[in-house]
């Protein structure tokens, strides 16, 4: 789905002036430069779409730029979300070891057919879902969309891949854990999701000795079924040609058993929590602090994207401008918005230095409030739609991107038009909309806190936001 980039030119000059200790003052524009053009929405042209008698969803993008071809191959249901309780983290390296070898071929060999073919090959795991991503040259259209059937259908999970894939994924683990944003992350998750699927997004110890090969390959069965794909093509390729060979690679697939059932709502409401997980020593205390939120389908969805940019994204914004730049409190501080297929969820985060633990929470209610209550104004709020606009033409141009989009999107549960639309819609939230959906969700009183930091140090600095739990987890 659609998330504003951050503008890393400005990020990178400003994070320089701070490190030498100038101050970075706004520059004097010259006078008489003309206003600036109106945004252009992304010139998307037509998508041809087709569904295959098997159930799996095609479709074409035809672009005229670089002489190449990309596909991105969705497989709904297929990501964390569908992860048992036990196993968290499963699809993670499930989603690894697909490239890792097929039953024709050795994970060199298709590393060195896919560079052969000019291109590319890879997998990775979403929370609903998972994709696959190949390209190559035009003429080597064909033989890599076969080569991407090959690695979907009949991955090998060998012995020895997976063996590696799992002692990789241990000191993954190890080194996530001794890092304390991933301690926080994981508690906000659960904090805010509970017992939901969508809660599942990190690997765990419990995990590692479930990767088995048997194991492996009775997940690949059940999560991958045709009329849960979406195959995504987009370059230098007509249309008839495309679905052509589309129904040569795939037409005889045919999913095996009883496919992922869909992903139940997430909750919209839970009780707030307060967390502070000890790590002794620390100079720095680390916050997550968030909330569940809506569904990518939800009419709200852009707004309070809109408005989580003008909260947390990027070096302009009110967190980072308040903290950073304002108090000295931290290097960033940030907030956003993950809207998924069943529900989403808002998350602010920073680190900052022990001594101003409480102030610098005292900071992030006060935004979280302000945008609530004032209506942001004019300048801020134009500067904020040119921002987001202009990231996502950018993150847009190129035809790989553009299919990732548009399968991004189809997992979510939005439609092909969304592509096109997208800028036309941030462009019609008004500031009385950014407020009304900054009222309703970032409400300080509804949203869970998680603080990891020195106990000593920063406990009596919380006190007066109410009880924090202390857990060791």
């Amino acid at each position: 789905m659609i998330k504003p980039i951050p503008c890393l030119l400005a990020m990178g000059l400003a994070l320089s002036l701070a490190s030498t200790g100038a101050e970075a003052a706004p520059a004097a524009l010259p006078a008489g430069l003309p206003d600036y053009a109106a945004d252009k929405p992304l010139p998307v042209p037509e998508i041809s779409r087709r569904t295959l008698a098997n159930g799996l969803e095609v479709w074409v993008v035809p672009r005229q730029g670089l002489p190449r071809v990309d596909y991105v191959l969705a497989m709904r249901g297929a990501g964390l979300a569908a992860d048992a309780a036990a196993t968290p983290g499963f699809a993670t390296v499930l989603a690894r070891l697909l490239s890792a070898g097929t039953q024709t071929h050795d994970a060199r060999q298709i590393a060195e057919l896919a560079q052969g073919m000019g291109g590319s090959l890879s997998a990775a795991a979403s929370v609903d879902g998972l994709l696959l991503s190949g390209s190559a040259l035009a003429s080597q259209a064909k033989p890599m969309l076969a080569l991407l059937a090959e690695v979907a259908r009949t991955p090998a999970f060998a012995d020895n891949e997976v063996e590696l894939a799992r002692a990789n994924a241990a000191q993954e683990l190890k080194a996530a854990e001794a890092q304390p944003g991933f301690r926080a992350s994981r508690a906000l998750l659960q904090a805010v999701y509970g017992d939901h699927p969508y809660a599942r997004r990190q690997l765990d110890h419990a995990t590692l000795p479930a990767l088995t090969p048997a194991a492996l390959k009775r997940e690949h069965v059940r999560r991958f079924h045709p009329e849960h794909g979406l195959l995504v093509i987009t370059g230098r390729i007509d249309a008839a040609t495309a679905f052509a060979e589309a129904e040569r690679a795939f037409g005889d697939w045919r999913g095996q058993g009883e496919a992922v059932a869909d992903t139940a709502p997430a909750p919209r409401q839970v009780p707030v929590q307060r967390t502070l997980l000890p790590r002794p020593g620390s100079v720095q205390s680390t916050f997550r602090i968030g909330r569940p939120a809506i569904a990518a389908t939800d009419p709200d969805y852009v707004p309070l994207q809109l408005a989580s940019t003008v909260l947390g994204s990027g070096i302009s914004s009110r967190l980072n401008q308040n903290l950073r730049e304002e108090k000295g409190y931290t290097y960033g501080a940030g907030a956003g918005l993950a809207a998924l297929r069943a529900g989403g969820n808002l998350v602010a985060s920073a680190d900052v230095r022990n001594e101003v633990t409480g102030a610098s929470l005292h900071e992030f209610m006060k935004e979280f409030d302000r945008l609530g209550k004032e209506p942001v104004p004019a300048a801020e709020l134009e500067s904020t739609k040119r921002y987001v606009a202009g990231g996502y033409l950018i993150s847009n141009q190129l035809q790989a991107a553009v299919a990732g989009t548009l399968a991004s999107n189809w997992l979510a549960g939005l439609p092909p038009e969304f592509l096109g639309q997208y800028v036309g819609r941030i462009r019609a939230v008004d500031a009385a909309a950014l407020q009304a959906v900054a009222a309703r969700y970032y409400a300080p009183d509804t949203l869970s806190v998680i603080v990891v930091g020195d106990r000593d140090a920063v406990a009596p600095q919380l006190e007066p936001f109410g009880p924090f739990g202390v857990e060791q987890r």
